[in-house]
């Protein structure tokens, strides 16, 4: 019997639509009924990630807890989270269920090994996500080479992330900042970008800037595919 998902999303709304188009795109089907059943909790109640781990904000356990609840009474068989830095509570959430969560910045890196041997990562995350070394403890583990913007960097970051995906602006004004982010970066040893905030692939995908780029969202996205019995669409 086929598998089913279930999105703990609202983090932002945009990302978790992503996450949705990248499942169905990536699923192989012929029509409708091809594809996997999706439960979404878009909670957008959930306060800001970055702010409780960085500023003493408010802690948004409790809110993702509620979502995780709905979706286990529906029924999902796995749960993913289209937030990276939410994975920083991941140990949390998944003590409270025995539906398995999966970890989307870990399944990225074990695809950058994969796909980049000997090749030197960029970092690209909010400033909650790097403080935390969510990635840079998984990339060490896994023997990746990585280097981290620096305060700068995480400025554009920032604003790319909050002032200008999450805030719904035009993404078209912004080729040149983010063009010069990553030629920065290049200069630095960088041989390609992990997009390890969920709304960067969006600005990525649309801005469409010379990479290469690991997407952390469609990572999650073939996971969560194979998870439920599925097919991937070729070459994905």
């Amino acid at each position: 019997m086929k598998k089913t998902i279930g999105i703990l999303g609202g983090m932002g709304p945009l990302a978790t639509a992503d996450l949705l188009t990248k499942i169905t795109l990536m699923t192989r089907a012929d029509c409708d009924n091809d594809h996997i059943r999706v439960y979404i909790d878009s909670n957008t109640a959930i306060p800001d990630r970055t702010a409780a781990l960085l500023c003493g904000g408010e802690d948004p356990v409790a809110e993702m807890s509620s979502a995780l609840r709905h979706l286990v009474a529906c029924g999902a068989d796995c749960i993913v989270m289209p937030c990276n830095t939410a994975h920083c509570f991941l140990p949390q959430l998944q003590a409270q269920t025995d539906t398995p969560i999966l970890n989307m910045p870990e399944l990225t890196v074990l695809r950058c090994a994969q796909l980049y041997p000997g090749k030197r990562a960029a970092v690209l995350a909010t400033r909650g996500t790097l403080a935390t070394g969510l990635y840079s403890g998984l990339l060490e583990k896994h023997e990746v080479a990585y280097l981290l913007p620096d305060e700068g960097e995480q400025d554009t970051l920032m604003h790319l992330i909050y002032d200008v995906v999450k805030a719904s602006r035009p993404l078209e004004p912004e080729a040149e900042t983010w063009r010069g982010l990553l030629d920065g970066l290049r200069k630095k040893g960088a041989d390609y970008f992990i997009l390890a905030c969920t709304e960067l692939p969006i600005l990525a995908d649309t801005l469409r800037q010379p990479g290469p780029f690991a997407d952390p969202t469609a990572e999650l996205a073939r996971a969560a595919i194979l998870f439920c019995g599925y097919e991937l669409q070729e070459g994905c």
